[in-house]
């Protein structure tokens, strides 16, 4: 079974040399059974996204981790940020919402 937290950090670092990378795995804050990695959080910051706009930063992520995505991981929420724009938001991403999916809400 794939390490999916240590899978997205090495293909983010590898290809983006980030200046700052965070990957959470919010599944437990899921309806999901325990142990699944399906919902993560992925904060990385890096001169890559330079010029690029929010949906061409997510693109490139989003190909970078394809083969978490095609199997096991079932939500992907990302900040992507320039060195410049994280300064201005004093170094801090956005909280999760919480889940209202699954029977959580029955």
């Amino acid at each position: 079974m794939m390490q999916v937290k240590p899978f997205i950090e090495q293909q983010l670092t590898d290809e983006l040399a980030p200046q700052y990378l965070e990957v959470l795995d919010e599944s437990y804050m899921h309806n999901v059974p325990d142990g699944v990695q399906s919902h993560f959080k992925v904060t990385v910051v890096s001169e890559a996204f330079d010029g690029l706009r929010l949906i061409a930063r997510h693109r490139q992520v989003n190909a970078l981790v394809a083969e978490a995505l095609a199997g096991p991981v079932h939500a992907l929420a990302l900040h992507t940020y320039t060195p410049a724009e994280w300064q201005k938001r004093n170094q801090t991403s956005v909280d999760s919402p919480a889940c209202l999916g699954g029977s959580k809400l029955g």
